[in-house]
């Protein structure tokens, strides 16, 4: 596991079973990029952890090639996401439509497009972003969660949130290849100029040796099964 300077401790933001397939656990920057505030953020999926290499999808393989996805045949859609830190909501940004299913070479094209061609002086942040809290939690630490489902976000801008509170849901929103929870720490309120800051989170378990550990202060890797129980 890659180690962090001084991560700042957040709750996890979610509940079950989860898998980070881009997390600063195992590579930074974790998404390729300094853009955006995405130096440390991490990407959260649900899988079928039985099944060979584990899909995050009911259907086949040849079904998600050729034929997409519909959302709802996707484990993590639509579960809830809460509040990793007690806060203010600064921005609560909803209503940008999700596409019906997943389809890979759309997909592909439009992240190669936000990718290579997005501007954040003229740009909106949604195209990217999809739907999206923010939540200051000091005047220099916010939280920002993204890609959530539409018609899903349960707080206001100005509203006071505390830790665990029920915020959202997981989405398919903006720039995504499929549904999944984005979540980072910035050091600025505003996506499109912020730094990202590394983050651990207070407390989860991890599968290994065929038992559930308890981990506190940690960091999940991209090959960890982690989970967060009521």
């Amino acid at each position: 596991m890659i180690k962090l300077c001084e991560p700042i401790i957040v709750a996890f933001p979610l509940r079950g079973e989860w898998l980070a397939p881009n997390t600063p656990g195992t590579k930074i920057p974790s998404h390729g990029t300094n853009q955006l505030g995405t130096r440390y953020a991490y990407d959260f999926i649900q899988v079928d952890w039985e099944r060979k290499g584990w899909p995050s999808y009911r259907v086949g393989l040849l079904h998600y090639l050729f034929l997409g996805v519909p959302l709802n045949e996707y484990y993590c859609w639509g579960q809830a996401v809460y509040a990793p830190c007690d806060g203010v909501v600064v921005y609560a940004e909803d209503g940008f439509k999700e596409r019906r299913r997943t389809n890979l070479l759309l997909d592909l094209m439009n992240a190669y497009k936000n990718a290579h061609f997005f501007d954040p002086r003229k740009d909106d942040v949604q195209t990217v972003a999809g739907n999206y809290i923010i939540i200051k939690y000091n005047d220099q630490i916010y939280a920002a969660l993204v890609h959530l489902q539409t018609g899903s976000i349960q707080v206001a801008v100005g509203q006071k949130v505390k830790k665990g509170e029920l915020i959202g849901k997981v989405g398919h929103s903006g720039n995504s290849f499929s549904p999944h929870l984005h979540f980072q720490l910035m050091d600025s309120s505003d996506i499109a100029t912020a730094r990202g800051l590394p983050c651990a989170f207070e407390q989860y378990e991890i599968f290994q040796d065929e038992e559930w550990k308890k981990v506190v202060k940690g960091i999940p890797t991209n090959k960890d099964r982690i989970r967060l129980r009521d």
